[in-house]
């Protein structure tokens, strides 16, 4: 078998397993809170990291549809988990930012998916969990 097979083979896995992995996501977010899609709970974790920002630049980053994070922004508008205010440097434009309850919401949440990464990864020793961290760190830097 060639290198090139090899690395084939490889890559085939790799998609597989985060297709996989994408699928146990949408699934296990669903689970955690039924009315709160991955791509809400993505959205609001980014709104948290950032300190708020447009709905464009959310769009930007995630390369997502406009329509989409617009569905998405409306709906936590609805529930209240954020909400938007005028930029101080451009009064043009608005900010979306985390109400108190977005932030409750987010972190518990965030803990509950920590939980079931760390349930998954208990038998795991140290030493690979720094290395799929890694991993993970640098293919997403990619």
């Amino acid at each position: 078998m060639s290198t090139r097979d090899v690395s084939d083979a490889a890559v085939e896995t790799i998609q597989r397993e985060m297709t996989a992995f994408a699928r146990r996501a949408r699934a296990s977010a669903g689970r955690m809170h039924p009315e709160l899609s991955l791509v809400s709970y993505t959205l609001l974790g980014h709104l948290e990291e950032s300190g708020g920002c447009r709905a464009t630049d959310l769009a930007a980053h995630y390369a997502l549809d406009k329509s989409t994070v617009s569905r998405q922004v409306a709906a936590l508008e609805r529930d209240e988990l954020i909400g938007r205010s005028l930029d101080p440097d451009d009064h043009r434009v608005q900010v979306l930012h985390l109400t108190d309850a977005g932030r409750r919401l987010l972190a518990q949440v965030t803990e509950r998916r920590r939980e079931v990464v760390r349930e998954r990864l208990a038998d795991w020793s140290e030493e690979d969990l720094e290395r799929f961290a890694g991993y993970l760190v640098r293919y997403n830097a990619g």
